[in-house]
């Protein structure tokens, strides 16, 4: 089925997030599991099995559209080097994201493409209701009980 160069196109820069969003917490997970963070190990791997299933759907709609993946543009990749900083990187990464979602799912409503804007809808609310929320529950914590505290409670 061929679908709308502009939402293929909205599809493709929502990829990019995804992308980044998959890389960064990999990335991340490997260093909460080598700093021996198990806890945090276990929910950042978690989302980054979360964000690689987000990328798969994108593409899989794309494909179905006949449009062409771009695997190779990553948009708002940013490392942490802390743990305060890598779970901050990961939330601000979920708010692009989300931000992305709002616009692509207008984008669809008005070109009438309601499947695509139904799989989005499903995007927005794991990325806000479950990793962003989850991300800011952390970042509470910390200030709550501060880190020397959270840190050890995620070992």
């Amino acid at each position: 089925m061929q679908g709308k160069p502009a939402i293929i196109d909205a599809l493709n820069n929502l990829l990019s997030y995804e992308l980044a969003a998959m890389d960064q917490y990999f990335i991340h997970a490997q260093m909460y599991e080598d700093w021996g963070y198990t806890k945090l190990f276990e929910r950042i791997n978690h989302e980054f099995d979360d964000e690689k299933g987000h990328a798969t759907k994108l593409i899989q709609r794309m494909l179905f559209l006949e449009g062409q993946p771009d695997m190779v543009t990553r948009t708002g990749y940013q490392l942490g080097t802390t743990v305060p900083d890598m779970l901050a990187s990961d939330l601000r990464v979920e708010y692009e994201v989300a931000e992305q979602l709002r616009i692509t799912i207008s984008l669809c409503e008005k070109e009438r493409d309601y499947v695509t804007r139904d799989m989005l809808l499903v995007l927005l609310d794991d990325t806000e209701m479950d990793h962003a929320h989850w991300l800011e529950q952390q970042l509470g914590l910390i200030k709550s009980l501060g880190l020397e505290n959270y840190l050890q409670s995620q070992l």
